[in-house]
Parts: structure tokens; C-alpha cells; sequence
């Protein structure tokens, strides 16, 4: 039986390429193990910080090497044709696996070059994948299902960088709104790249300038004690949640180098949660889920306040890390679903969902 062919597309031009090649190096020795190395043949492709894309053999020296190349390819291989999958063998592509976090590859871009191609994928489609990216418009769309949510403001970086009359009416309007502590995001941005932490007026000024660096879209929410949990759903038309699992870490949010330096944070699967919480986390997840019209597979993240049993959405990640640390393929394994079952599974919704026929 002739064997389906995947493209796995990692790298990309954000600040979360090098966690997108460790995603990768994982979902390629997933569907080389066990059962699925019958089943797929794994084309690596890889994309250079500039945009370029490269396959074959130099995206397999990424992938073995877990790093982006030393030296950055040339300014002739920068033009916009060579910003497009052009290389040997790409027709025998029978469906793209895209591990891209973040912006160029999380937020519908590459969802929609590969449906202009015709060609199935897996994860969500153009609108799951925007929604879930723009944090500003994923709050909306939960809104309007209503899922409880914390206090937030959305703010631009026209307000930001703005002339001294306009900035100090943003930050009072702030403090009076949503007060201390409170976190600033870029709203376009995973991994929790950019994002702040302020208790005075200074670190709220210094937050909010470091965000507008990174996006013009920002959102600023209120802080709140709670713990943190989440949840992982998969599926399409019928998705379905994971057991639970929660994020306890020594630092004062759950930035960028705790969320992937081994040992900086704990993860508890399950997690340890009042039955009848577990049951209301596991639906929101879902309906947030279907909110935004995704696809595949999502990570949905919570505040549970336990001191009031109340339960807060925090967001929705539409292509979750599958590093050693991430907790989307943690919670399937603890659900019952191997790493192996689990990438075999997108896989199979990826043709589902394009209406393609696995031969």
C-alpha cells in the first residue's frame, strides 16, 4: 500500500521559529515510530527566518540539528517567488502539517496559501486560525457565545506612540478600568512573547511601549488570582476535550523562558479540580472551540478561581507546541491517546476536513 506523503512544514518568519522546529523534530519521529511509519512518508520543509523554503535535505539538517542554520541564505534567494513552496517533489505532497506558532503560519496566512493551492492540511482554516491568533477578536467571539472572560481593554499602537497629550488620558483610562496589577499583550503574538506584567504607572508605560513593538494590536486584561488549567480538544464537526491538566511555575507569569526551560514550570495531568469543574472546563473548551471555527486540534486555556468556583476563559491556541513540555499532546497520552495516535489522528482530519479521500 503506497504510503501518504507529508509535508511538514516548520521554522517561519516569527519570534517562535526555534520552538516550531522543536515541535517538528517531535510530530517527524511520531510518524516514523510504530504503525505510522507504514502509513507516512515525511517530506520536511523547512522555512528560513527571511521567508525562504527550503526540503529535502537541508530541512533535514535543521530538523537533526533542532537549530536554525548558521548562516542566513543569500539576499538572491529573498525575492518573492522563492517565498513560496517551489522545490523538488512538492506535487508528491498529499498533505501539508504545518508547525508554525505564531504570526506567517498560526494566524490563516499559510492556512490560506494551502487552500488557494487546493491541497488539504491539517488544523484549522483560514477564519479558525485568525480568530484564534488575534487575541482582541477571539475575545469577541467568545463574548458572543458567552463565555466569562476577564475585564480587558483593547488598545493601539497609534494610542501608544502617540503625542504626550493622548498617552497619559490611555494609561489613566487604564488604571481607572482595569487598575493594578494588570498584563499587557501584544495581541498578535503565542508563546507569550511580549507580554508584561505592571503594578505602577512606569512598568504600564515600559509594558505598554515593548507591546506596540511587536503589534499594532494590543490588549491590556486585568489580573487575577486563579490557577491555571486547561484543556485540549480535538476534532471537527464532533470535537471532543481531554482530561484536564494545570500549570503551577515559581515565576510571576507564565512568560516565554518558563514555558519552555525544563524544570521552570510543573505540569499536573489531571488536574486536580472539583468534578463538576472539570465537566464545565472540558464544555467551554469546546464551545470556545467552535466559536471560532476551528479544526483539528486546540488548546484552550482557563483561570479557575477557586477561591469562588469561578471560571474564566484566557484564551484559545489553534496550533499548540509539541515540544517535550507542551501540554496539548501531555493531556491526550493522559486521556488515553498516544503522541503517535494523536498526530495520525490530525492527519486523518486534515482529509477530512478538505473533503479529500486518504487512499
Amino acid at each position: 500500500m503506497a504510503t501518504v506523503t507529508v509535508g511538514l512544514v516548520f521554522g517561519g518568519c516569527s519570534g517562535e521559529h526555534e520552538v516550531s522546529i522543536r515541535s517538528a523534530q517531535a510530530i517527524a519521529r511520531a510518524l516514523a515510530s510504530g504503525p505510522n511509519a507504514d502509513k507516512y512518508t515525511v517530506l520536511p520543509v523547512y522555512i528560513h527566518k527571511d521567508g525562504l523554503w527550503q526540503a529535502g535535505a537541508e530541512a533535514e539538517a535543521v530538523l537533526a540539528a533542532g537549530a536554525p542554520p548558521q548562516a542566513p541564505s543569500a539576499p538572491s534567494a529573498r525575492s518573492p517567488r522563492l517565498r513560496l513552496p517551489q522545490f523538488d517533489h512538492v506535487d508528491a505532497i498529499d498533505i501539508w502539517f504545518p508547525v508554525l506558532h505564531g504570526p506567517n503560519g498560526e494566524d490563516g496566512t499559510v492556512q490560506g496559501l494551502f487552500t488557494l493551492m487546493q491541497q488539504p492540511f491539517v488544523g484549522s482554516g483560514v477564519l479558525g486560525s485568525a480568530l484564534g491568533m488575534d487575541k482582541i477578536a477571539m475575545k469577541m467571539a467568545f463574548a458572543q457565545v458567552g463565555l466569562p472572560q476577564v475585564k480587558y481593554l483593547a488598545v493601539s499602537r497609534a494610542e501608544v506612540w502617540s503625542n504626550p497629550c493622548v498617552f497619559p488620558k490611555l494609561c489613566d483610562r487604564i488604571e481607572t478600568e482595569l487598575g493594578y496589577p494588570c498584563f499587557v499583550k501584544p495581541a498578535n503574538l503565542g508563546s507569550s512573547v511580549g507580554i508584561a506584567k505592571a503594578t505602577t504607572r512606569k512598568e504600564l508605560e515600559a509594558a505598554l511601549d515593548s507591546a506596540a513593538s511587536y503589534d499594532r494590536r494590543i490588549i491590556v486584561e486585568t489580573g487575577v488570582v486563579a490557577r491555571e488549567v486547561e484543556c485540549a480538544v480535538l476534532g471537527n464537526d464532533h470535537p471532543r476535550a481531554s482530561l484536564l491538566g494545570e500549570i503551577t511555575f515559581q515565576s510571576d507569569f507564565y512568560d516565554y523562558d518558563t514555558k519552555y526551560t525544563s524544570g521552570q514550570s510543573q505540569h499536573t495531568i489531571p488536574a486536580q479540580v472539583p468534578k463538576d469543574v472539570a465537566r464545565r472546563i472540558r464544555e467551554m473548551a469546546v464551545t470556545a472551540f467552535q466559536a471560532v471555527d476551528a479544526a483539528g486540534i486546540s488548546r484552550v486555556d482557563f483561570f479557575y478561581v477557586e477561591a469562588t468556583g469561578e471560571i474564566l476563559i484566557n484564551e484559545i491556541n489553534t496550533l499548540p507546541g509539541f515540544t517535550a513540555t507542551s501540554m496539548y499532546p501531555m493531556m491526550w497520552e493522559a486521556s488515553g491517546v498516544s503522541f503517535a495516535e494523536l498526530v495520525d489522528a490530525l492527519i486523518e482530519l486534515g482529509f477530512e476536513r478538505s473533503g479529500g479521500v486518504r487512499e
